[in-house]
């Protein structure tokens, strides 16, 4: 991936490593941990969408142990998985297949054992009380939040084929 990649002289790899990094910076500001967020945005730039623990150290310039936390956090979140080398004892880190719709659908998920937990709250506080009031409105919004999300993964299937795009 090297030669120049734009008027400035950067070559491909610099580019690449200048948008892991950007990508990675907006990730940990939105709450991601900073290596996993390297990692993560390495794997996605990667053409195979698949690194080897070498390859992600060798290019993000971190140790082992760094690449070892941040692909067990990565995969305790479900955004990568781990695959062995044919014919190798290597393992190789890969993103998993529609991940930001699978993301999103376990979000909903999370969304569905938060609106019981706030409810079952309400109803413990009592409806004429202003926390048990607070609290259900809190349950309507992510009841709402998830029928929104429902409808809008939906119509990201629908325009996804309307563009001609495959899954990864």
């Amino acid at each position: 991936m090297s030669g120049d990649n734009s008027a400035n002289g950067r070559t491909g790899d610099e580019a690449i490593s200048r948008f892991v990094e950007r990508f990675a910076a907006e990730l940990t500001e939105a709450g991601m941990q900073r290596m996993a967020a390297r990692v993560f945005a390495a794997l996605l730039s990667s053409e195979t969408g698949s690194m080897t623990s070498a390859e992600l150290g060798e290019q993000l310039r971190i140790s082992p142990a760094a690449v070892s936390g941040a692909v067990r956090y990565l995969s305790q979140v479900d955004m990568v998985s781990r695959e062995r080398d044919p014919g190798s004892r290597r393992d190789r880190y890969v993103l998993h297949n529609e991940l930001w719709y699978e993301t999103f659908t376990r979000r909903d998920q999370a969304l569905t054992r938060w609106e019981k937990a706030l409810r079952d709250g309400a109803a413990t506080l009592g409806p004429d009380t202003a926390a048990g009031a607070r609290v259900t409105q809190t349950a309507e919004f992510f009841s709402f939040l998830q029928h929104e999300l429902e409808g809008m993964l939906d119509r990201w299937r629908v325009y996804r084929e309307e563009h001609g795009m495959q899954a990864p």
